[in-house]
């Protein structure tokens, strides 16, 4: 008896409550929350791994910045990862269908990230790495914990969707109207805070409201949400470092 009043509450065997009048199944939704952040984890792993590739093989970041052929390849890189999404919408439950889906998604995108990269001093992207590390961990412990204590952050939503169109306008001015070192100082400096926000929102999602047929779109999210916090990251210290 005294065993089994301590495994309802058994936080680690995933059978608590994660947050207040949980009405579903805990096991199914933390089985659902360790998928979600599996798949984020081989997305990050291949992340890093393809990214690296392009910083240390020079001749890849020569390809793409001094030929012709490599410019037309990147703006397929750029533009792949959206063209993506518009068959995994489809897709998104069609195993495997939907895994090739979101590797072309990942691979594309990291390729991106390794140009960004290939132009950057090792200490910046290993201050990114760091800080983004930290920040991701501190925040998604935090949403848990809050969310066990009955906080929702489903009012984020809204502010976060004008934050983003802001920080959209904003970086069109920048394309057009270069603002200097400040500007883009300030740039990361905003989009880093959105993004934080955006990793509580969207955690918060994962739950209590992405359904256990979304694991895709909440994998999708959630790894944006790290990927865009790195980049706002690594333009801050890069910009502080010339």
């Amino acid at each position: 008896m005294w065993n089994q009043a301590y495994r309802k509450y058994d936080f680690e065997a995933g059978t608590a409550p994660l947050y207040q009048a949980m009405l579903e199944s805990p096991e199914l939704r933390w089985s659902f929350i360790r998928k979600v952040y599996s798949i984020i984890s081989i997305q990050l792993l291949l992340t890093i791994a393809v990214a690296s590739v392009v910083v240390t093989v020079h001749p890849i970041s020569h390809f793409f910045t001094s030929t012709s052929a490599g410019l037309g390849v990147y703006i397929v890189l750029v533009i792949t990862p959206f063209i993506t999404l518009c068959p995994l919408s489809y897709y998104h439950q069609k195993h495997p269908v939907n895994y090739l889906l979101l590797g072309v998604f990942t691979v594309s995108l990291a390729f991106t990230i390794g140009l960004t990269c290939a132009f950057t001093s090792g200490k910046v992207i290993l201050e990114a790495v760091i800080l983004t590390t930290a920040v991701v961990i501190s925040l998604t412990l935090y949403t848990f914990w809050a969310a066990k204590r009955g906080q929702d952050f489903n009012f984020l939503g809204p502010f976060l969707f004008g934050a983003i169109i802001v920080l959209l306008l904003f970086s069109f001015i920048q394309i057009f109207f270069p603002l200097g070192k400040i500007s883009v100082m300030i740039y990361g400096c905003l989009a880093s805070v959105i993004f934080c926000g955006y990793i509580v929102y969207d955690t918060d999602n994962l739950i209590k409201r992405y359904t256990y047929d979304e694991y895709i779109w909440a994998s999708i999210s959630l790894y944006l949400d790290v990927i865009n916090l790195f980049l706002s990251l690594l333009t801050i210290f890069r910009a502080a470092d010339n």
